[in-house]
């Protein structure tokens, strides 16, 4: 097999980095050392470490995303109105089949998402491009239909949150697993938990202030 291009090597490396260190922890200078390259190769394969930090995050999510909107797209071919739980599972459901508990890269994954999130960085989190807002703002029309009582602020707020308990999950099911979790069962399990807690979570009445 051959091995990994510069390219490929500069993501790799600043894919972990990223992740254990976040954006402003983490150095070019780093990231070539760990990839065994030149600083010129950041500039020369990406322009700027913002750039880099888009092409790592958007090779974790564009898989992600596909597969969401595949599922959207099923749900949508089936009825105009899904329900919250058909929903949440086309939408968090992919997460998990990405991430699988036990697995090093979906620990790794689970990290970056984290961070993502909560980085304060703002080129952490101001990647995303017109293929990532599509598949969210489908979602998140697809949900206002079916929680028309709920304001746009707070469905946002929740689908963040379906973000967040997934990715956190992931990452504590890798760091600390639990009794058999390694089995496809407890994965499956588990799976099915986050799916039912999520959808509740979804479905609760709109918050009053």
């Amino acid at each position: 097999m051959a091995s990994p291009d510069t390219r490929t090597q500069i993501l790799d490396a600043a894919e972990r980095l990223f992740a254990e260190h976040g954006y402003r922890g983490t150095s070019v200078r780093a990231i070539t050392r760990l990839a065994g390259a030149n600083l010129a190769a950041v500039g020369y394969h990406f322009g700027s470490k913002a750039e880099l930090m888009a092409a790592v995050a958007r090779r974790v999510v564009e898989p992600m995303n596909a597969a969401q909107r595949a599922g959207l797209d099923e749900l949508l071919a089936r009825t105009p109105d899904p329900t919250v739980g058909d929903l949440v599972e086309a939408f968090a459901g992919p997460m998990f089949d990405r991430m699988p508990a036990g697995d090093e890269g979906s620990a790794r994954t689970s990290r970056l998402i984290v961070t993502i999130l909560s980085d304060p960085a703002e080129e952490a989190r101001n990647w995303t491009g017109p293929a990532e807002d599509s598949v969210r703002e489908r979602y998140l029309a697809a949900f206002a239909r079916a929680l028309p009582d709920l304001a746009p602020q707070e469905l946002r707020f929740r689908m963040r949150g379906i973000l967040a308990v997934t990715a956190v999950d992931r990452l504590e099911a890798h760091q600390q697993p639990s009794p058999g979790c390694e089995s496809p069962a407890a994965g499956e399990a588990s799976r099915g938990w986050a799916i039912t807690f999520l959808t509740a979570a979804m479905s609760a009445p709109p918050t009053r202030i």
